[in-house]
């Protein structure tokens, strides 16, 4: 029998687990096997950037975590695996996906979106979404246009005016 030592080890990891999956907004599992040290260290500090972070746990422990907050992701916790944590729900999930994208021994197999779990191709659709900055362009973008009008408008009025 496990000595009562190491059982607070196993349990003070799996609470540690517990508290970054509820406190992200998005998680990712994904298989990192075949990765370079230097391929996930480029990605652990692609993912500082976004307030991120990647961290490999045992399977059987993750499980645990998972089984105290009724999140089911048990077909997919079998061979390594590594999970990203992240503060912000975007960001973090382009980086990864991005990552997958240039790496082939990595793949993106499920993930936990603000509480809930969501499978491959929902994270696809999150990774698909611009950036804020890119939103914020496509807003301002569209808008112009109606001033643009609105100054032609009046412009045209104010000539009839002078007539």
């Amino acid at each position: 029998m496990a000595s009562a030592k190491i059982l607070e080890n196993k349990k003070a990891i799996v609470d540690e687990i517990k508290s970054n999956i509820q406190n992200s907004e998005s998680v990712v599992l994904f298989t990192y096997q075949g990765l370079t040290v230097s391929e996930l260290s480029e990605l652990r500090r692609e993912l500082k950037k976004a307030e991120g972070e990647v961290k490999i746990y045992k399977n059987t422990l993750l499980k645990r975590a998972l089984d105290d907050l009724n999140i089911d992701l048990d077909g997919f916790l079998e061979g390594p695996n590594a999970i990203l944590f992240g503060k912000e729900l975007l960001e973090p999930i382009k980086i990864i996906s991005k990552f997958v994208k240039d790496h082939d021994n990595a793949n993106m197999t499920v993930g936990i979106i603000s509480g809930a779990k969501a499978d491959l191709d929902v994270i696809k659709e999150y990774a698909a979404i611009p950036s804020r900055e890119g939103l914020l362009t496509m807003l301002a973008g569209g808008m112009i246009q109606y001033v643009r009008d609105l100054a032609v408008g009046l412009n045209m009025y104010a000539e009839q005016l002078e007539k």
